[in-house]
């Protein structure tokens, strides 16, 4: 748009100017005056607002005029000691995502390349665990490890499994979001399967395993505490997210070829719940000590009991695998009832989801 020099808008005309100019002066200089006035109109009028107009300035001179760029990168902001407030995000992607737990964090289930069955992989860490889901939803500024292991129990959490170290030394004060499923093992869980489903002669009868699964998580409800507390010491501003247990069965119907009754499927997901309670139980204790000291991080409970709803056992699209059998060794094979590639989704998007939503309470800012 172009400036009329001798209309500078609410400031008057440049005319009025040199009229305001004293007398002896307009005498002396005459139209050396008008010369003058009309130069000053012109460096008001392109000038000021210039210097009045941050956004003008930045466009006119750039950014090392004390301008921000005009385009930058998301990222998450560092905490500062001392702020008020942080947000879930930001507290987990600080530093390193590390995956601990069993088979149900390893990926058993979904083996579908040769590095999976590679007899090497003793852990039996797949490609499509819920693991690689988590790391590519977000961008941890210290990367991310998968070290969950297969048949883990707490006790190999804190002691190591097949040769590896123990996976909590694979934690450290960088770390900023730990992901673990554990305690499924130290029932017996896969055992218990056995004794429902295979029905061998010198296996127990379906409920008559109820007094050896309260033993043991009696027992796991001792040691889970444990196995979260040395999380919380290595890591102490990390978020820790701990896996539920997904139902295996439908409610309603039987499960196809799995040679178990309605009853006995549902006897088998209220232990699942059982399962699931406790160990909702000991992640809301754990986090409630962090909350009343008001110190940083979390623990949470991600719920995952009727995630495969509509995609149990036996069902047009299974997200779990039902009952492969080794009939040379008379056993159940590794993938009998672990999630699918599909169910390792599912388990991802809870997890995902987890993060963003956070522990359903502030979270204090690191000290």
């Amino acid at each position: 748009m172009a400036l009329d020099p001798e209309e500078a808008p609410g400031r008057g005309s440049v005319r009025d100017l040199v009229t305001g100019l004293p007398a002896r002066a307009r005498d002396r200089f005459g139209d050396r005056a008008l010369a003058l006035g009309l130069l000053v109109g012109l460096i008001l009028v392109m000038v000021v607002p210039l210097v009045a107009l941050p956004a003008v300035r930045c466009e006119t001179f750039g950014d090392g005029n004390g301008c921000k760029p005009k385009f930058q990168e998301p990222r998450a902001e560092p905490i500062r000691a001392g702020a008020a407030q942080v947000s879930p995000v930001q507290v987990a992607l600080q530093g390193s995502y590390v995956a601990l737990g069993d088979s149900y964090s390893a990926g058993v289930g979904a083996d579908l390349t040769a590095a999976d069955l590679n007899p090497l992989n003793r852990c039996h860490r797949t490609g499509q665990a819920y693991y690689h889901e988590v790391a590519k939803a977000f961008r941890f500024a210290r990367g991310s490890a998968f070290w969950a292991c297969s048949g883990a129990k707490t006790g190999d959490v804190m002691r190591g499994k097949s040769g590896e170290p123990p996976q909590i030394d694979r934690v450290d004060q960088n770390t900023s979001l730990v992901t673990i499923s554990i305690g499924g093992n130290d029932v017996g869980f896969s055992k218990v399967l056995a004794g429902c489903v295979i029905k061998l002669p010198w296996s127990k009868n379906c409920e008559e395993q109820g007094r050896d699964i309260a033993s043991r998580m009696a027992t796991l409800r001792q040691e889970l505490p444990g196995v979260l507390e040395e999380i919380r010491t290595r890591a102490p501003r990390a978020r820790v997210i701990v896996l539920g247990y997904p139902r295996a069965f439908k409610e309603s119907s039987g499960s196809d070829g799995d040679n178990i009754s309605v009853a006995d499927q549902q006897w088998l997901n209220g232990r699942a719940r059982d399962l699931n309670e406790l160990i909702r139980q000991a992640v809301t204790e754990a986090d409630a000590r962090i909350a009343a000291t008001r110190a940083p991080g979390s623990v949470e409970f991600v719920d995952a009991y009727s995630a495969f709803a509509g995609h149990e056992v036996g069902t047009a699209d299974p997200y779990m695998n039902g009952l492969a059998v080794n009939l040379s060794a008379l056993a159940p094979e590794s993938r009998s009832y672990h999630p699918t590639a599909n169910g390792y989704k599912a388990l991802a998007r809870l997890f995902i989801d987890q993060v963003n939503r956070g522990p359903g309470r502030p979270l204090n800012p690191p000290r």
